[in-house]
């Protein structure tokens, strides 16, 4: 439900949280583009790139890591910012979404990898879903 971004020596430290694990992806590829290209997920983009990944994990903590890892990863190969996802089949710790993007000439800021560090996907006392996210940068 919502995105924050807090200060971290030689990092950028993103709180997310969610009404439910679905919408926790969403948040983190919204909330990377974001820093990818400032603010550029808060407005609409043409849609001119679209990527499938599709991943298993032993838990919802490195399901969410490794996908948001694939995202980078098809980022720097597309050279775009993506900053929605379409979940075609969600399971106990697998996930198959569309992501959609837009290309750009270049990055405002170089993620270099998103980290385990701090990652922890639970539920909070608020009944959200919710992880801090560490990029490397």
């Amino acid at each position: 439900m919502s995105i924050k971004y807090l200060s971290h020596t030689a990092d950028i430290r993103m709180l997310i949280e969610a009404k439910t694990l679905q919408e926790l992806f969403a948040l983190g590829v919204k909330g990377m583009g974001n820093i990818l290209k400032e603010s550029f997920c808060n407005d609409s983009n043409k849609i001119d790139v679209k990527n499938m990944i599709e991943l298993k994990a032993s838990d919802h903590t490195n399901l969410l890591i490794d996908f948001l890892s694939d995202a980078l990863s098809s980022s720097y190969i597309e050279t775009a910012i993506y900053c929605t996802i379409e979940i075609i089949e969600f399971s106990n710790y697998k996930i198959r979404a569309q992501l959609s993007g837009t290309r750009i000439d270049q990055f405002d800021e170089e993620i270099k990898a998103v980290t385990y560090h701090e990652a922890n996907v639970k539920k909070n006392d608020k009944d959200l879903w919710e992880t801090y996210i560490i990029f490397d940068i």
